[in-house]
């Protein structure tokens, strides 16, 4: 196990009542919960912990009479799409590849809606699951499902980012909240692809500021002898509404050369300010297998000027943890991976929210030393 005082998963898969699904009733097939994780976190009121998990909702024979299918939205109904098995690639567990044609066309095997479960100040304890506030497709951008949410207080409101998919675009969509309960769909904020999209919990210069990962096709190589690597990297944004985002000219946390751990790298807790500055949990992720080795690590920015980095760690704050998913064996379809999400400050300590194994989520209590 890990050293950390607390480290546990406190939701999951079989956590999940799918007679109370956003779907439920609403498509002719049978489902499963294929993972219940990458939990978006923050503070209530109440003083509680709200986790909106991503339950990825997926069916259970997905592959009949030669054809693979797929859960879609439209205009509040669910479909099922079909495509022959000849057509596409399935050496993904979590997605299938279309053959032929000269770029990657995807589809997905599960459809992801947000339910918010309440922990207990300390993240411990499920205190209660929001099924009647969960967040489902509501626009034709979303209508493969809403992923990876990411929530931010900012002031008194609540900014939460989401990863919106369809064939349409691969886009970040922002949600907004008084109270961390009652969630408005603001729309399309950022319209590349882009899945970790982080905004800091504090204005910079009287701006919102967030951190972004875009993505592409290919990258231009560093110089020889370059401190980076070349690949996917933590971008920068500004903005004066939240709405509106303009790209900062510098760049912001990239691939170290001295490291293969993080040749891959993306946002993870939105960043927080402490007495040192931004304190920012990314991952890392190492390539290996079909999909790579994710790790969470940690920096610290500047707080007048987030693009300079004023301290970082080549070693992981946190590893995959097989003790935890080995109770869930029989439900694992991934290994190597965990995913950051959230962070909230508990006095000697921060709770540290993550998905594990793309299965369920996992809490961590990090204590503050690990960052001094």
């Amino acid at each position: 196990m890990t050293d950390f005082p607390f480290d546990a998963l406190v939701f999951g898969p079989a956590d999940v009542d799918l007679s109370r699904s956003p779907l439920a009733g609403k498509i002719d097939a049978e489902t499963y919960v294929l993972g219940a994780f990458n939990p978006g976190m923050t503070r209530l009121a109440n003083g509680h912990l709200l986790l909106m998990v991503r339950v990825a909702e997926a069916l259970k024979q997905p592959i009949r009479d030669g054809h693979i299918h797929a859960i879609r939205w439209a205009d509040s109904a669910y479909l099922l799409d079909a495509w022959p098995l000849g057509l596409v690639d399935t050496a993904d567990p979590r997605k299938f590849l279309m053959r032929g044609g000269g770029w990657r066309v995807l589809a997905l095997n599960s459809l992801s809606w947000l339910l918010p479960v309440e922990l207990d100040a300390d993240g411990r304890t499920v205190v209660a699951v929001h099924y009647d506030r969960a967040i489902a497709p509501a626009a034709s951008y979303q209508c493969y499902g809403v992923e990876d949410a990411r929530i931010s207080r900012v002031g008194g409101r609540w900014l939460m980012t989401t990863c919106s998919v369809s064939p349409e675009r691969h886009c970040t969509t922002l949600y907004s909240s008084d109270d961390a309960v009652a969630w408005t769909l603001e729309g399309i904020v950022l319209d590349h692809q882009n899945k970790d999209m982080l905004i800091f919990e504090g204005l910079v210069g009287g701006r919102y500021w967030a951190q972004t990962r875009p993505l592409g096709d290919l990258y231009f190589a560093y110089p020889p002898g370059s401190e980076w690597r070349s690949g996917p990297s933590i971008n920068l944004a500004s903005s004066p509404d939240a709405l509106h985002w303009k790209p900062c000219d510098r760049p912001g946390i990239r691939p170290h050369a001295a490291t293969v751990s993080t040749a891959r790298m993306g946002g993870g807790a939105p960043p927080i300010l402490t007495e040192q500055g931004w304190l920012t949990l990314w991952h890392g992720v190492e390539p290996s297998g079909v999909v790579g080795l994710y790790r969470t690590y940690w920096s610290i920015l500047d707080r007048d000027d987030p693009s300079v980095t004023v301290r970082t760690d080549h070693a992981a704050l946190l590893e995959p943890a097989p003790a935890l998913t080995a109770p869930l064996a029989d439900r694992l379809y991934l290994d190597g991976v965990v995913f950051t999400t959230g962070i909230a400050d508990a006095g000697d300590h921060y709770v540290v929210a993550s998905g594990e194994a793309d299965l369920a989520c996992r809490i961590t209590h990090v204590p503050k030393a690990r960052f001094a």
